[in-house]
This record gives structure tokens, sequence and C-alpha cells, in this order.
């Protein structure tokens, strides 16, 4: 089977990426054909297939007006995109396209064009674009949903970065990959959530066309660590921003005195080194990926506070595998990857007091969790194997 995978980067920058680069190597490892269609950049992993690349956009240098340009055009189906794609098409011949996180930088004109030719399109959703013009379901650091029937929302609350032109573009690009023709050239939508599949049909979406698949991980030399070997410290790993609930998190930490360690960049990393600089708090910034895996496997659990829907975070799926349990915020899908008491707790997303409570609570409690049942229960749930069973079924409909 020949499947062409489309995300706008090539590189590990988000677990859209990660997810990506992860089926890549697992779809070639079961003796599938691959190609891969994503955006130029200087960090992109080498490929035979980027001389189709379309170029960069840069979305925050808008000072040079032939870049202006591209990024206005970019989101609605830019003629670069089209040319390199359905020469893509023309020389790989994919059965399937497989979508993923390709809004503003490529478009779903994509699966236009792969449908027009009556190819097989496969979309994996990584966050709420298709509900939300945002992409993360959040104005003023609540969850909201008025976008989900009526786009003209994000222009009334300038959602898009508080600005009115970044506002405007998202409405328009909203417009002009509505519902309607999403799901008209787009065969499967696979949602990695419960939750996910309860908002796309809350935004009008088919249930027919949602399929319920949650994350997986390759995980070889990382499984073998020692699980009773832990330090006494927690742990969070993931990006230093608003929507990841990390000052929550950092002012429970403060309270709660144990020590924290937080693995990852982000917008607000700076401000948040200067504000808490406790003994306590430990900002280790970016870490190779087996550094983030050591972290996690000495850590006595992770925690995940976002504030935000999140989908199916592969941080949590990756400590569970490790057989690190889990202290989770109610939102999103994160609940659905937690059985309380037995891989980790549930607290109330942006609520300080009940986090403190609940970090005291997992850490007088070393008895609770057994690591070792974690991990196993986590490989069988997020293999590989299984998953590559299902989405070979998925492809073959």
């Amino acid at each position: 089977m020949k499947i062409l995978l489309a995300n706008k980067f090539y590189y590990p920058r988000g677990g859209d990426c990660i997810y990506t680069l992860n089926l890549e190597s697992l779809l070639k490892e079961r003796g599938c054909e691959v190609a891969v269609f994503a955006i130029q950049h200087p960090e992109n992993k080498e490929t035979p297939f980027s001389r189709y690349f379309p170029t960069e956009v840069s979305y925050t240098s808008v000072s040079d007006e032939r870049n202006r340009w591209k990024a206005v055009f970019r989101p609605l189906g830019a003629r670069e995109v089209r040319q390199k794609f359905i020469a893509l098409l023309d020389d790989f011949r994919p059965d399937v396209v497989h979508l993923n996180n390709i809004h503003t930088h490529l478009s779903p004109v994509l699966a236009e064009i792969a449908h027009k030719r009556h190819i097989r399109v496969v979309w994996s959703l990584h966050d709420y674009k298709l509900l939300c013009p945002r992409y993360d379901c959040l104005r003023n650091d609540k969850p909201c949903e008025l976008c989900f029937r009526n786009k003209s929302a994000v222009l009334k609350y300038n959602c898009v970065k508080n600005s009115n032109a970044a506002s405007v573009l998202a409405y328009l690009e909203a417009l002009k990959w509505n519902r309607r023709k999403l799901e008209k050239y787009t065969d499967v939508f696979i949602c990695p959530s419960e939750f996910m599949k309860n908002k796309m049909l809350a935004g009008g979406f088919e249930a027919s066309k949602l399929i319920v698949l949650p994350n997986f991980i390759s995980l070889q030399e990382e499984v073998l660590v020692n699980n009773n070997v832990r330090e006494n410290y927690y742990a969070y790993v993931g990006r230093i921003s608003k929507e990841k609930g990390v000052e929550t998190l950092l002012s429970a930490a403060q309270q709660a005195g144990y020590p924290l360690y937080l693995a990852g960049n982000g917008p607000l990393l700076d401000d948040l080194k200067n504000q808490y600089t406790s003994d306590t708090i430990r900002f280790l910034e970016h870490q190779s990926r087996e550094a983030v895996m050591e972290l996690m496997s000495r850590a006595r659990f992770t925690v995940m506070p976002s504030i935000c829907y999140d989908n199916n975070p592969l941080s949590v799926i990756e400590s569970l595998c490790l057989g690190t349990p889990v202290l989770g915020s109610d939102r999103g899908g994160i609940p659905e990857l937690i059985t309380p008491g037995k891989t980790g707790m549930i607290f109330e997303a942006g609520h300080v007091t009940g986090l403190v409570h609940k970090i005291g609570e997992m850490f007088s409690s070393p008895g609770l969790f057994d690591y070792s049942a974690i991990q196993v229960q986590a490989i069988k749930t997020f293999s590989a194997e299984r998953y590559y069973s299902k989405m070979k079924s998925i492809y073959s409909q």
C-alpha cells in the first residue's frame, strides 16, 4: 500500500509532527511505501520528497510585502501548494492521502485535490481547528465553543492573537474550508479521544465519518528501566505556554513545596523563570528525547495541567508507558487516559488549591501505584502493533 502523509512541518516540533514521523516509521516497518508532504524548513528531516515541498511562510514577519501576501493566500489554497502537491500525486500515485496538521501553511486544498482524483482521504485530528478558527477553543483562558456553529465569533472577540487582521484571516479560512466541504473531501476523520469525537459531533460533523483511535507510541530501550527506582520529584514535560496550564502548576508547586522539574520551551519560559525562583522549581528547558524519557521514568509522577481541551497528549501516553502515573486536569481527552487511584489522579483545571492538595496526595501515597502494572497495561493499550492493525483497516475501507 502506498501512503502519502501530509503535515505542515517535517521535524519533531510538536505532538502532531512527532505523530507523523512515528507513523511514517511504523508504516515503513510494515512494508508500506510512504511519501511525505510538508513545507520547506531548515530543521526538516532529509527526504527525497523535499523537492515537492512548498516554500515556508512566516506569520510573524509581515513587514515584507511579498511574504504578507503569501501569508494571506496560503491558508485558502495557494497556487504553489496546489502545483507541488499535484506533482507529488502524479509521481507517487498514493492509495491513501493521510492528512495531519495542515491548516494555514498547507490548507485543506490537499483534501480537495485528492478527493477529486478518487484517492481515499484520512485525516488525523490533533487540535480543534476544524471547529475553532483559533484551534484551541479558548477565550480569556476559558473554554469557548461559540464558533462550533457560527465562525463569526472569532471576529467579535478578536480571538486569534488579539489581532483584527489575524482574526479576519482565520475567519476567511473557516468560511473557505467549511464543514460541508471538509466532510465532502474527507472519507474518515480520526479522533484520538472520545472527547474530540463528541466535540466534532457538536460542531455538526457526521458520526459515520468519525473514528476514535488513541495515539500510539513506540518504546524500545526506554521500557527496560527499573520502574521501582523513583526519585523524590515530579515532572512536567511539554510546551511552556498559557493553554497548557503551566502557571497554575507553578503556583501550586510553590505552595506544595515538593521538587518539580519542567522540561520544554515556550513563549512563557523566560517570564516564568523570572517569576518563580523557588528552590523546589527547576526549569530544564529543551531536552533530548532520551533525557525526557529518563526524567519521566525516574519521577514519582508527571503532571498535565492543561486548561485547554487537550486532545490525546503524547506526554501522558509516554509517561504511562514508562510506568509513571499522571496527575492530570479534567479537560479534553486527558481524563480518558487516567484511571484515578490506579494510573494517576484528576484535578479541576485551573484550580490551584485543588492541585496543591492532589500533589500532596500523590506524594503521600507511595504504595498506591503499581508502576510495573501501569507500564504493562499502557504498552498494550498504546502499542504500535495494535495501532497499525486498526490503521490498516481504516486505510482499506
